[in-house]
């Protein structure tokens, strides 16, 4: 729906301010408006043609990751006075990555909604995000987008390193190698425990290179968050600055009328692109950022993430590529210094949410600790980025991190071990008798958006106990799910279409040789395709379990992987309209 109401001389809007709709009416609307906020002791003088920043606010006590951000938004409400703006703090669904089940993803869109539904129906003028744990951070930016008001995200920041006997721990990162141990026999659930304690000793979310930490970096990419929103800990003095300086900055947004659409660009996506290459981020900004480009209207597909990230190399030594953790990261120069090296790969023309250029942005960026963030020249690792694969067995394609695999096994060929379902990964993955060696591919199917439903993060299946026992650290391993951002191994996810779409996925079959190879973007099953067509009629159709709800509305809409996991009914927006009284 169209507004042509935010005009010059326009007597709706007197102070051209999207709020004036309700606060600047002489009339009994404007009465009921303000007389209702004033019962929270708003002075007269604040709905006098102050712009009205709203913050949204994903705080829960059930989202560790955010648990931090109610106090954080005193902050930007601080830094929206000073500018003499109007600040108003709301709440949205908050999504808990480590408490939610059967996984956030199933509700990113919900989330979405809400945040449109949130800003869209009430007086605002420009908007703060304020975000941390993995799908809150695409949750808000893809809502908001669907508005497109003056509008800047702030993170909440990672944890503080975790450290366990003279050693540091990254999240999710050392859960899984300590998974693996305990498996293999090598740790005892004594000192399984005991660890437990060490690794989140702060507010914030991940410390690795998870999703959490990768959407807030690449937040900076696009130029929708202020210059180290990345990577400053959660609870360092200088998050709390940056708050402030985000919401003076939503003030002057908006008497700019510099709006999402006009940052978050073709340009600024390829951008981001470069730059998750670069990071060794989380395979999870693949559909973030598809999409949040859907949103917008952005033409930007799975293939432009293989063209834009394919020459960059990984320049950052962070779990769960490398070594290092966040707050190392942000000691090192943190993501400015990353985006100045390598500033040949951007559009230094891009404008940011902070004023000025991606170039004016990066400008007095320096690196100080080349153990974290290494030179183009002499990279952590040669191949960044997330590679597209397609063949007979993604035929809309497929990604897998480079910088988190086994370079022996880029290029492999197996015979595939197949599972069924979630279910059935969990009762048989390490069952002595199962029919696996270090050659065979671990293929799990129905794990996708809908077939999960929610496509959850179990793209990463373990390794059979059996072979731990014998030193096997890495397979090849297949599905059409998610993995955390956290996660490593040579694992090839989001397989489009998925299994439970009737995806050729869905067809393969225990003994099929299975052929992978990244350099070449190929994911072959060596299977005629007139035996495939008779599995294919023989095949039963995964029947959703869901007839009420939020999740038979996902079941029935939801977009695939290729295509970033958003409902077929949001693709889009309607705008920053201002909706017909209520009364």
């Amino acid at each position: 729906m169209a507004d042509d109401s935010k005009k010059a001389g326009n007597p709706k809007r007197p102070n051209g301010l999207r709020s004036d709709e309700w606060f600047a009416r002489q009339d009994s609307y404007g009465f009921i408006y303000r007389s209702w906020m004033k019962n929270q002791g708003h002075a007269a003088r604040m709905f006098d043609g102050k712009p009205v920043v709203g913050i949204c606010n994903t705080w829960s006590e059930f989202t560790p990751c955010n648990g931090h951000l109610r106090g954080l938004a005193e902050h930007v409400k601080r830094g929206v006075l000073e500018a003499g703006g109007f600040p108003l703090e709301f709440p949205v669904t908050s999504l808990s990555e480590p408490l939610m089940r059967p996984t956030t993803m199933l509700f990113r869109n919900l989330a979405s909604m809400d945040v449109e539904a949130s800003i869209r129906s009430q007086p605002m003028d420009g908007v703060v995000l304020l975000a941390g744990c993995d799908k809150t951070t695409p949750a808000c930016l893809m809502g908001a987008a669907s508005v497109d008001l003056p509008t800047l995200l702030v993170s909440g920041g990672p944890m503080l390193s975790g450290r366990y006997e003279g050693r540091m721990l990254g999240s999710g990162t050392d859960v899984i190698r300590f998974k693996d141990a305990v498996a293999a026999g090598t740790m005892s659930i004594p000192e399984f425990m005991a660890a437990e304690a060490a690794m989140s000793r702060s507010a914030g979310s991940c410390m690795t290179m998870g999703t959490a930490s990768t959407m807030a970096s690449l937040c900076e990419g696009l130029g929708i968050a202020l210059p180290q929103n990345g990577a400053i800990p959660a609870v360092d003095s200088r998050r709390q600055a940056l708050a402030f300086e985000a919401g003076r900055r939503a003030v002057q947004m908006v008497r700019e009328d510099l709006r999402m659409s006009q940052v978050l660009t073709r340009n600024a996506f390829a951008n981001a692109v470069r730059l998750n290459a670069a990071l060794g981020g989380s395979t999870n900004a693949v559909v973030h950022l598809l999409a949040l480009a859907g949103r917008l209207g952005v033409d930007f597909t799975l293939d432009d993430w293989d063209k834009y990230g394919r020459d960059v190399p990984c320049l950052v030594n962070l779990m769960p590529s490398g070594q290092y953790l966040m707050e190392d990261f942000y000691y090192a120069g943190g993501v400015p210094a990353v985006l100045q090296q390598i500033a040949s790969f951007l559009d230094l023309e891009q404008p940011t949410v902070a004023g000025l250029t991606m170039g004016q942005a990066i400008a007095d960026a320096k690196v100080f600790d080349r153990k974290v963030i290494f030179e183009v020249t002499e990279p952590f690792k040669p191949i960044g980025g997330i590679a597209v694969l397609r063949g007979n067995l993604s035929p809309n394609g497929a990604v897998i991190k480079p910088s988190a695999a086994t370079p022996a096994l880029m290029r492999h060929r197996g015979q595939a071990v197949t599972f069924s379902s979630a279910d059935d990964l969990k009762k048989r993955i390490h069952d002595p008798d199962l029919e696996v060696d270090e050659h065979s591919i671990l293929v799990l199917k129905n794990c996708g958006p809908r077939g999960y439903p929610g496509m959850a993060e179990i793209g990463n299946l373990p390794i059979p106990a059996k072979l731990l026992q014998q030193g096997v650290t890495d397979m090849v391993r297949i599905s059409d799910a998610r993995m955390s951002g956290t996660a490593f191994g040579t694992v090839v996810l989001h397989v489009a279409p998925e299994a439970a779409a009737g995806g050729p996925l869905a067809l393969v079959e225990d003994g099929d040789w299975i052929e992978l190879d990244v350099a070449e973007r190929r994911l072959h099953l060596d299977v005629s395709d007139e035996e495939l067509a008779r599995r294919r009629t023989a095949l039963v159709p995964l029947q959703s379990p869901y007839t009420r709800g939020w999740e038979k509305l996902y079941a029935d809409h939801v977009l695939q992987a290729d295509q970033g996991v958003d409902m077929d009914f949001l693709v889009g927006g309607s705008g920053d309209y201002v909706p017909r009284e209520s009364h």
